[in-house]
């Protein structure tokens, strides 16, 4: 008797059943709030819901997309925790629910949470900055104005004062970076830049604590933030980018327990 099966498995009488390798489990169903968000989402990728635009009133909203009013709800919760959407209570034409852009903060928040998950490595975020500030500081060698120098400027002085605390000097090496950011005019590069030096605030913070030389790590920063500054007035786009990588390289080499093996 010819065999015509195609399966796999080998059944009591030499045949193979359909599907004997394949592993079956239970077929996860969306929560309303998820097919919300889903769909609130899928307006705003196709453009018919932008910045400023208000959304249907809550009961509206669930009789368009046949869910329960808990479930636009909490969708509406997280949207907002994620500065997509915003909320102005009371009554009159500025109240409701309104698209945000999506600010710094929200941004600055998530990856902060998942730096603290150790979702992205150390030495990851470490190589993201490498990148994204080398491109930044030569965008402000090209586009800095006078404000943008002085600012600059400002920090720097900040990090050279005598006796200024570590946690100062952090404070103000993240803004300095941020400001070299916002030098370029990239709105996008100094979002991003300031997001990334907030999720490290507390790792650089805690590293810098742990450094025995204190007054040689602090030295070696001030020279290499006067460097890339000076490339950044003279307009030198591609030292003031080269300068900048070798700064993030060699802070993060030189702080104790930073870079991850």
């Amino acid at each position: 008797m010819v065999d015509n099966t195609d399966s796999d498995e080998v059944g009591p009488q030499g045949t193979r059943s359909p599907g004997a390798d394949a592993t079956w489990r239970p077929v996860t169903r969306a929560s309303t709030h998820e097919l919300v968000i889903e769909a609130i989402e899928d307006q705003i990728m196709t453009g018919a819901l932008v910045v400023g635009d208000l959304l249907p009133p809550e009961r509206e909203l669930a009789s368009r997309l046949s869910v329960s009013r808990a479930g636009v709800r909490e969708a509406i919760r997280v949207l907002e925790g994620h500065g997509v959407l915003r909320s102005d209570v009371g009554s009159g034409r500025g109240a409701g629910t309104f698209v945000a852009s999506l600010p710094s903060a929200a941004l600055a928040r998530f990856l902060r949470l998942h730096v603290a998950l150790a979702n992205f490595r150390i030495q990851e975020v470490v190589e993201a900055r490498i990148i994204l500030e080398q491109a930044s500081a030569s965008l402000a060698a090209e586009r800095a104005n006078a404000d943008a120098l002085a600012e600059l400027e400002r920090l720097v002085a900040i990090m050279d004062e005598p006796g200024v605390s570590r946690e100062e000097f952090n404070d103000a090496d993240t803004a300095f970076h941020v400001a070299i950011a916002e030098a370029g005019g990239n709105t996008l590069f100094s979002d991003m830049t300031g997001a990334i030096r907030a999720s490290l605030r507390a790792p650089i913070l805690e590293a810098f604590t742990k450094v025995t030389d204190w007054d040689a790590m602090a030295s070696m920063l001030r020279s290499q933030h006067h460097g890339i500054l000076e490339a950044i007035a003279q307009g030198q786009g591609a030292r003031a980018g080269e300068l900048t990588a070798t700064h993030i390289r060699e802070a993060a080499a030189a702080l104790p327990e930073l870079p991850e093996a």
